[in-house]
């Protein structure tokens, strides 16, 4: 079975809504069309389903197969396009635990579906992603639940020696994927321990998720690229086959992976999936996207990028960043509120630690994203002070596409941003190292955001009047 190049998500980074939105916001069964849309129309092979953060819809295949049986007839689900659901860890998310239990009893029921739909069917829901996994136990454990005690049901006899698999039918499939979703740098850096502890002796092959928000809204643009490339060269080296996945976005900060520059698929060559979040899919047009989607299908992995950069860069840039976030924090949750919402996401505010023990709260990386491109400082340049020359020429090694990068970071910027966000020292330092045009239509559309904001009047049109500009929200 082909692994997906890329795989649709529901990140809410886009601007513009897609044309089958009923609202300014997608709700369940703008979802249930949007993974139908993303199958026929852009050739996406996969479709994340987050039940991590938000209220989705758990008979999505029921659903596709009743609403476009035409379609998924000939495209299997489970074989040609993939419906996966990202879960709750409940060694973390602790309110969320039981919903863990209540999304893993969805997969032998959409089985059911799919086998009266199908002459031949397979399992349409086959693995699920784990967030924010720190050790092999937590893998394990979800392993086994649903190996034991989801599948496991069909072995059960009733007191009145009816078995269950005879009484509700049998609870396929018997096991399941476990994709692990890597989201710290720490963790990050030593993921292949991880890995090869859980996978050990079990599977010849897995899938691994990086992520690339997170890690750079708690450490910063520079070191969460870096950490990322460590990570992948470090699994590749394992003895099983590991097939990454990559969580980008649009911006530079989250993975600078867009349809018409997907710097992403240079700086990551050995990532087997890359997302595709709702502003690659929505905030282009549709030829520019399908093109893109074809691009990638037609591409194929390579070697890894071998990255000869100390792991000290990542530390003294990731501590330089870390000291900033409290300056700003404040102002960042209060204009937050105005970040227009695109998903119905559960309450979600960050915790964010820095340095010296304390607790900053931040929204999610997207919202962060968001405020800060729309008033003209973009969050790439945050403690780029502390770059030497030498770093700069490592980096420029490290990261092939950084200049470019840095170029269009660099031309969303606006001097008066720095009335805000006092960082004047990582600006300088940006500018001495990297070349760039300035946008004289981005610099007046982010001043008039800064000028709402004085006013507290119009924030949310200013922040979508920019959002257009740049082709994302956050």
């Amino acid at each position: 079975m082909r692994i997906p190049r890329v795989m649709s998500t529901q990140h809410p980074d886009n601007v513009e809504m897609p044309f089958f939105a009923k609202q300014s916001y997608f709700d369940g069964e703008d979802e249930i069309r949007e993974a139908y849309y993303v199958f026929s129309h852009f050739g996406m092979e996969e479709q994340m389903w987050d039940f991590e953060g938000k209220e989705v819809d758990d008979f999505v295949v029921k659903k596709l197969l009743t609403a476009y049986p035409n379609f998924f007839s000939e495209h299997v689900i489970g074989k040609d396009v993939r419906i996966t659901p990202r879960v709750p860890n409940p060694e973390v998310e602790r309110d969320e635990a039981k919903l863990l239990a209540e999304t893993l009893e969805m997969i032998p029921r959409s089985h059911d579906y799919a086998r009266k739909f199908y002459e031949d069917p397979s399992p349409p829901i086959f693995e699920i992603i784990v967030p924010m996994v720190t050790k092999s136990e937590e893998l394990e454990r979800i392993y086994l639940f649903y190996r034991d005690f989801v599948a496991g049901k069909s072995k059960l006899v009733l007191a009145d020696g009816t078995k269950v698999g005879e009484w509700l039918g049998e609870f396929e499939p018997e096991t399941i994927g476990i994709i692990p979703l890597f989201e710290d740098i720490p963790t990050m850096l030593r993921c292949d321990e991880i890995v090869r502890e859980f996978a050990d002796g079990r599977f010849e092959a897995i899938r691994v998720f990086l992520a690339r928000s997170d890690p750079a809204l708690n450490y910063g643009f520079i070191p969460a690229t870096l950490a990322a490339k460590i990570a992948l060269q470090k699994l590749y080296d394992l003895e099983i086959d590991v097939y990454p996945i990559i969580g980008v976005g649009c911006p530079p900060f989250r993975g600078s992976f867009d349809p018409e520059n997907m710097h992403a698929l240079v700086e990551y060559p050995s990532v087997q999936t890359f997302t595709a979040q709702s502003a690659f899919k929505y905030d282009y047009d549709f030829r520019t996207v399908r093109e893109a989607v074809e691009e990638l299908r037609d591409s194929s992995p390579e070697r890894p990028q071998d990255v000869e950069v100390d792991e000290e860069i990542i530390q003294r840039l990731s501590d330089e960043y870390r000291k900033r976030v409290p300056r700003i924090a404040e102002f960042v949750n209060e204009v937050s509120r105005f970040v227009p919402k695109r998903r119905m996401r559960k309450l979600h505010i960050g915790l964010f630690g820095y340095s010296r023990g304390n607790r900053v709260r931040l929204p999610r990386a997207i919202t962060f994203c968001a405020v800060l491109y729309s008033i003209g400082f973009p969050p790439e340049l945050m403690g780029l002070s502390a770059l030497t020359d030498k770093d700069y020429e490592e980096l420029c090694e490290a990261i092939p596409t950084l200049e470019e990068q840095m170029g269009f970071v660099l031309s969303l910027f606006n001097p008066e941003s720095l009335k805000i966000v006092p960082f004047e020292d990582d600006v300088r330092r940006a500018m001495e190292f990297f070349d760039f045009e300035s946008r004289e239509d981005y610099r007046e559309a982010s001043s008039r955001t800064i000028d709402a904001i004085r006013r507290q009047n119009g924030i949310s049109d200013a922040i979508i009047e920019t959002g257009k500009l740049r082709r994302f929200l956050g």
